[in-house]
């Protein structure tokens, strides 16, 4: 037997060992085994049972991701453990799947409110901001102020407000973000929400429609842009984006003043707006 299935089989068999049968309206009666049944796992993958008990056995094969993803479902594994169960199967971590109903936890907010000098935010694959720092609110936007419907990059860029805010390098921010944006919705399968958000930027933007017709594609996650801040003028800032753990669709991308003199008046700024 492979080694890789045998580990498959073992782990599906631990994971099944730890369900209680009564949470899922399952009869518990007289079992000889702690956990699910085999055939109840199979029923709520809604896959056949004797595949099912192949699989633990290690002799069924690697099954498809999708069959694979409903094993894991059927066994509420959490997000680390279905990465694992596709490793054992595949050799590699699952595709990116699009979840933009999960809220960011209090912990991931307490890492943006400790960014204090630089603007941080979050982002899903269709560039929705989904949280920010203090620094973003008072320097880039201020999110709390928008419906969350309009809190998306693109939206706020391709908007009057975002040709003002952006004036000094507006051009190469919109390539970018667009061809960043095109990447990261693609590689997350977020094809329903990407339709509707270009529906909408195509017929608000001629600018918009026309750079999402040359299809150009970025994986590039850092660079350089200018902004205009109303009360401090121009203002130069790199900015990078960084994976966050355990939610592959998610993005943190921090801001960072792109000299000395340029991170001490943002300092300045940022201090005086607390006092």
């Amino acid at each position: 037997m492979p080694q890789n299935e045998k580990s498959l089989g073992q782990f599906l068999k631990n994971r099944r060992a730890r369900l209680d049968p009564a949470a899922f309206g399952f009869p518990v009666g007289r079992r000889r085994t702690p956990g699910l049944r085999r055939e109840e796992v199979a029923l709520r993958a809604n896959i056949s049972p004797t595949w099912y008990t192949w699989l633990e056995q290690g002799r069924g094969g690697a099954p498809s991701a999708n069959v694979l993803d409903r094993i894991a479902a059927g066994l509420m594994l959490t997000e680390a453990e279905r990465e694992h169960l596709h490793i054992l199967a595949f050799g590699h971590v699952p595709e990116v799947r699009h979840r933009p109903e999960k809220a960011i936890t209090p912990r991931l907010q307490r890492v943006l409110d400790a960014i204090v000098d630089c603007p941080a935010i979050i982002l899903d694959a269709t560039w929705n901001v989904h949280a920010w720092n203090r620094a973003a609110a008072l320097i880039l936007t201020d999110y709390g102020k928008l419906r969350p419907e309009q809190r998306n990059v693109l939206r706020i860029l391709f908007s009057r407000t975002g040709h003002t805010s952006n004036r000094e390098d507006w051009n190469s921010v919109a390539r970018y973000v667009v061809a960043r944006f095109r990447a990261d919705a693609a590689r997350a399968g977020a094809n329903v929400d990407i339709a509707k958000l270009v529906e909408d930027l195509s017929v608000a933007s001629p600018e918009f429609k026309s750079l999402w017709s040359e299809n150009e594609i970025t994986g590039r996650g850092e660079g350089t842009k200018r902004l205009f801040h109303q009360e401090l003028g121009t203002i130069e800032m790199d900015f990078s984006t960084f994976s966050v753990e355990g939610r592959s669709d998610l993005k943190l991308m921090i801001h960072t003043p792109a000299s000395e003199e340029q991170a001490g008046r943002l300092r300045s700024y940022l201090l005086k707006k607390k006092s």
